[in-house]
């Protein structure tokens, strides 16, 4: 089975923090979805600060297979920030569901529901969820061909 990987880095890592106090654990997650089928396409969508430590990050997820995609942090006057990938993702979606047969988004957020429904019904193929549950949009659980509740096991 050829499989696509769509990770909102953002997301994942304060729902995680929020949830758990931990960070979640890419390579665990790799690994888990290797042995159901042949990774083609990972990519993970970040925001750019440009601080050591997240630079470090970025470079582990390379290590482990995923394409990173950077958007610069933008602070407005107004003291709130931008960084936000929901279309970047969605366009990588709809662009790759036609050459694979599984499409997994790591994201909580509702926004993504239309999303699966489309690929889903366009494609025929699985939509599936990794998300923290109390955190994941209900309607995004609902789009999915199947949620995937992170847990200990996808946790550093």
């Amino acid at each position: 089975m050829r499989i696509a990987v769509f990770a909102d880095v953002q997301n994942i890592y304060y729902t995680c923090k929020q949830a758990y106090g931990r960070s979640f654990n890419y390579r665990a997650l790799w690994q888990q979805l290797s042995m159901s089928g042949q990774i083609v396409t990972a990519c993970a969508y970040a925001i750019h600060r440009g601080d050591e430590q997240q630079l470090k990050f970025q470079d582990a997820l390379r290590h482990i297979g995923f394409e990173v995609k950077l958007k610069p942090y933008i602070q407005r006057s107004d003291g709130s920030a931008k960084g936000d990938w929901d279309v970047g993702i969605t366009i990588d979606v709809l662009e790759t569901a036609a050459t694979v047969e599984r499409i997994v988004l790591l994201s909580g957020d509702g926004d993504f529901d239309l999303l699966l429904h489309k690929v889903r019904d366009r494609y025929g193929i699985e939509a599936e969820v990794y998300g923290v549950p109390r955190l994941t949009a209900s309607s995004l659980i609902n789009a999915a061909s199947a949620f995937h509740p992170v847990d200990s096991s996808l946790l550093l």
